[in-house]
């Protein structure tokens, strides 16, 4: 693991392991290097701290991908042929997950893809990449959804390796969505339903000035029709494209630094609606069943659309309003279309049954 989403969404599998004795450790690679971002979700999850921290973070490698997958490869392959383990297990689509197959499937060490068979076909996204090939180069590809799982065997993965699992996300904001507070909201003077949350950090979204004064031109015209604040917590990549292009803030954005997952979980779970390019947190507001209005042209959660959870919308002002027009007179009493809340547990013990636990022969 080594950003915010994979720390979260493998908890449940942790801690699954700790309560049953099942012989594991962690290796963070450091991809999201700031604490905010990283070591604070350890800390609040209450996980064991790393066995290994490789310190791959962007600020090692200047955020280049193929400098800073490279030295994972590289890093993860010493860990892997020093300790020799039965099986490896990445989750999602990041450099990390990339870094952490090769590295495993040339040694000839099985690999576990937890959250495969997600695809935005939109080819632009490094994660669609790195998701494609560790789906085709994993051993267990464990799905969470009979969708996704369709999605591997049109792509000629054998149905043998293939498991349909649910996501572990169900497991994490289930257990957590009873003991979260109103503290950031307090801060903010908001009262819980009386807000829009924001999160904002795609490349395609921030990188380019123009697409990132258009996302900030279509906020203004959000609040000049709804008076409605908004809650933004600022992603650090957002926030150095902010400064770089002298972006302005609009009136009615109330700003603040990256918050962990339980705050992030009571802002979701309070909000009016949440406007967002983050897959994860597609997820978690479906879960929540809090409205969602995507700030993207495609997605790899298709099941939150199918269910009326979500609006695919783009960055345009005109497209972002429609879509909280029709968000805000829907109900929210759709079906959680990602699990039952045992994903974490299921995976561990598919592991623990299957030949991925038994010791391979063929590292050197």
């Amino acid at each position: 693991m080594g950003t915010r989403p994979e720390i979260i969404k493998l908890s449940s599998m942790i801690k699954y392991c700790v309560d049953n004795s099942v012989n594991f450790y962690i290796i963070n690679t450091g991809q999201h290097y700031s604490k905010n971002m990283s070591e604070m979700f350890f800390d609040e999850l209450g996980l064991p701290k790393p066995k290994y921290h490789l310190e791959c973070g962007s600020n090692q490698s200047q955020g280049l991908h193929g400098k800073q997958t490279a030295m994972m490869l590289e890093r993860i392959e010493q860990v892997l042929l020093k300790d020799k383990p039965d099986v490896v297990i990445g989750l999602g689509d990041t450099d990390t997950v990339l870094a952490s197959v090769l590295a495993s499937v040339k040694l000839h060490i099985p690999f576990a893809h937890v959250e495969a068979g997600l695809r935005s076909y939109y080819r632009v996204m490094p994660e669609e990449i790195n998701r494609i090939v560790a789906d085709h180069i994993s051993d267990y590809l464990f799905c969470p959804t009979i969708e996704s799982a369709g999605i591997l065997c049109n792509e000629g993965i054998p149905k043998k390796n293939v498991y349909i699992v649910g996501n572990t996300i169900v497991d994490v904001v289930n257990y957590y969505k009873e003991i979260t507070t109103n503290k950031i909201q307090i801060e903010c003077g908001v009262a819980k339903k009386g807000y829009f949350l924001i999160t904002l950090h795609r490349p395609e979204n921030v990188d380019d000035k123009e697409s990132l004064q258009t996302v900030f031109n279509t906020f203004d015209d959000v609040y000049k029709k709804y008076h409605v604040p908004m809650i933004l917590p600022l992603h650090p990549r957002t926030k150095s494209m902010i400064e770089k292009y002298g972006i302005k803030i609009p009136d009615g954005i109330k700003v603040i630094d990256p918050v962990g997952f339980i705050d992030m979980l009571s802002l979701e779970q309070h909000s009016i609606l949440t406007m967002c390019d983050s897959g994860s947190v597609q997820e978690e507001v479906c879960i929540l069943q809090v409205p969602c209005v995507t700030l993207r042209d495609n997605t790899e959660r298709p099941e939150s659309v199918n269910v009326g959870a979500n609006i695919i919308a783009g960055i345009q002002s005109t497209d972002i309003i429609n879509a909280i027009e029709k968000s805000l007179i829907k109900r929210c009493d759709w079906q959680n279309p990602f699990g039952d809340g045992k994903s974490g547990e299921t995976i561990v013990k598919k592991l623990l049954e299957g030949k991925g636990c038994v010791k391979q022969k063929y590292i050197k």
